[in-house]
């Protein structure tokens, strides 16, 4: 079902007299995985704690299902919470962290059997239920923490970002179980992370966050192949972000050279913001492509080489399978969809208070 299960209007935060989030609203679709995304102190943690009810706005509203609930205590709450401190329960066994929340709400216990084989069964640690939470992985204990959190059937689950303490390969194994037990479970994920990776990789919506601000709403292919400002792009994988102007419709002057594009509505000889991925820029024979440059440095990074290249007053970076000698000389070229014009803030104010 394609309608919002969560809505922030006009949310309002501050710490102490410092602006966390300012005029925040968002829309959330039932059954979405939403991420938000950002850097340290970007305003993605405090938002969550607001739906979760561990934080009070200063102003706005939280609404679920319509149902105003700003104001409602965080255990009436329709949702259910997993930290990255997983916080179980020490001297309690897994079987017994699981069911503490149904035991709280006095759920019968072959109700709550019942729930524990299941939840166990989808996080796929059948036979761990009488272990302590000492005696599993880091992966594991995380896996018991989702567990518990889904036995309560939450109509969202929020999660504050679970995997940081993972290495890189559990990580990885994390993010497809994630992806795994949404669909299983048919509930709405709402995600806290400032990894771009795993944002592009689970997400059906990405939020990108900035100093208290959303700068983006979008799928990860929005966001990814059309940031709408400079910090999108910067932040969202790897970009060669560049000064330019736009001369005319469909045609860009970037440091004296000029690049056709597919992008209109810019003006004329306006300032405008370009991002050309690592990806696109394809090196050619000298005389054979647009921009003259010198490779001064490669990098094998497995699947390919990342080379940069000096040309005239811009440093560029170009992802490509072919090795490339330092210091040949190469032509660049971008086909015209791949050059991706922004609009220029007129001032650092406007840069961070961007908003769609």
């Amino acid at each position: 079902m394609d309608t919002d299960i969560l809505n922030l209007v006009g949310i309002n935060k501050s710490f102490e007299g410092t602006m966390v989030l300012e005029d925040l609203s968002l829309d959330i679709k039932r059954n979405e995985f939403v991420t938000l995304l950002g850097p340290s102190g970007c305003g993605k943690t405090t938002t969550l704690r607001i739906i979760g009810g561990f934080v009070t706005p200063d102003s706005g509203k939280v609404l679920m299902d319509g149902e105003d609930i700003t104001y409602m205590p965080t255990e009436k709450r329709p949702l259910n919470t997993v930290f990255q401190k997983y916080a179980l329960f020490p001297h309690m066994t897994v079987e017994d962290n699981i069911a503490f929340g149904l035991r709280v709400k006095k759920k019968d216990e072959k109700y709550i059997r019942d729930k524990i084989n299941y939840a166990l069964e989808l996080v796929n640690l059948k036979g761990y239920e009488k272990r302590k939470p000492r005696s599993l992985s880091g992966g594991q204990q995380q896996r018991i923490a989702i567990a518990r959190a889904i036995v309560n059937e939450p109509k969202v689950l929020l999660l504050d970002e679970p995997l940081g303490a993972l290495d890189l390969k559990l990580r990885q194994d994390m993010q497809k179980e994630l992806i795994r037990l949404k669909k299983e479970l048919g509930i709405t994920f709402i995600f806290v992370t400032h990894d771009q990776e795993e944002a592009l990789t689970m997400s059906d919506k990405i939020v990108v966050m900035n100093q208290g601000y959303i700068q983006q709403i979008g799928t990860p292919e929005d966001i990814y192949n059309e940031p709408q400002n400079a910090f999108v792009a910067d932040f969202i994988g790897d970009a060669n972000l560049l000064s330019a102007t736009m001369i005319r419709d469909e045609l860009v002057e970037i440091n004296g050279t000029k690049f056709a594009c597919v992008d209109k509505g810019f003006g004329e000889n306006k300032p405008v913001d370009v991002v050309i991925r690592p990806e696109d820029m394809e090196i050619r024979k000298r005389g054979e492509g647009i921009f003259p440059a010198k490779v001064s440095s490669i990098l094998f990074k497995g699947v390919h080489y990342e080379i940069f290249a000096e040309g005239i007053g811009i440093n560029w970076m170009i992802h490509t399978t072919e090795y490339h000698e330092p210091g040949m000389d190469i032509d660049l070229y971008v086909k015209p969809f791949n050059i991706q014009i922004m609009n220029k803030p007129e001032s650092e104010d406007e840069e961070v208070n961007h908003k769609e």
